[in-house]
C-alpha cells in the first residue's frame, strides 16, 4: 500500500505546541508520531515557512521551524502554477482575497499530486464549502483532488498491537 502524501498546513505546527488546546493538540502530536513511523510522507511549502516566520514569539516559532528538520518534512518551493490556482479558488468564492494564502496552501498540494492536507484552519480550509469546491476546479483544470481534513480524521485511532 502507497504511504499518503500529507501537506501540513501552518496551523499543524502551531497545535504541535499549543498544549492548552486538548484533543486537538493530542492529535497533532500523534500525527507527527505517526510520521516517524512512516505512516504518512509529509510535505509544507515555503508558504507555510513565512506564515511561521510572521507569527509567535522567538521560542515558538524557533520550535515550530525546527519541526520540519525533525520530522524530514520536505518543504515544497514557490511556485507560479500553485498562485494561478489559488487565484481560481479566490476568483471562484471558495477564499476570500484577503486570505489567498490559505488557498495557496490547497493549491500547492494539488500541483504536487499530494494526497492530504491537514488544517486546523475551520474558516477557510477544513470546511464543507471548500471540500466540496475546491476538487471541482482541481478537475476541471487537470489537477487531482486534494482530500482536506483535521488531525483527528487522519491519525490511526486504533491502539497498535504489540507482539
Amino acid at each position: 500500500m502507497r504511504v499518503p502524501k500529507v501537506y501540513l498546513e501552518t496551523t499543524i505546527f502551531n497545535y504541535f505546541f499549543d498544549t492548552d488546546r486538548g484533543e486537538a493538540h493530542t492529535a497533532t502530536a500523534e500525527l507527527f508520531r505517526e510520521i516517524t513511523t512512516g505512516q504518512f510522507e509529509p510535505y509544507t511549502s515555503v508558504y507555510v515557512v513565512e506564515e511561521l516566520l510572521k507569527t509567535a514569539d522567538d521560542e515558538k516559532r524557533e520550535n515550530m521551524i525546527a519541526l520540519i528538520e525533525r520530522y524530514g518534512i520536505t518543504v515544497l518551493s514557490e511556485n507560479d502554477e500553485a498562485v494561478q490556482l489559488a487565484n481560481v479558488y479566490v476568483d471562484e468564492g471558495v477564499v476570500p482575497a484577503k486570505y489567498r494564502t490559505d488557498g495557496i496552501h490547497i493549491a500547492t498540494a494539488a500541483v504536487n499530486e499530494l494526497d492530504i492536507l491537514v488544517s486546523m484552519n475551520f474558516t477557510h480550509i477544513v470546511k464543507r464549502k471548500t471540500k466540496l469546491t475546491t476538487p471541482a476546479i482541481n478537475a476541471l483544470r487537470g489537477y487531482r483532488a486534494v482530500e482536506i481534513y483535521n488531525p483527528m480524521e487522519v491519525i490511526n485511532d486504533e491502539p497498535e498491537k504489540q507482539d
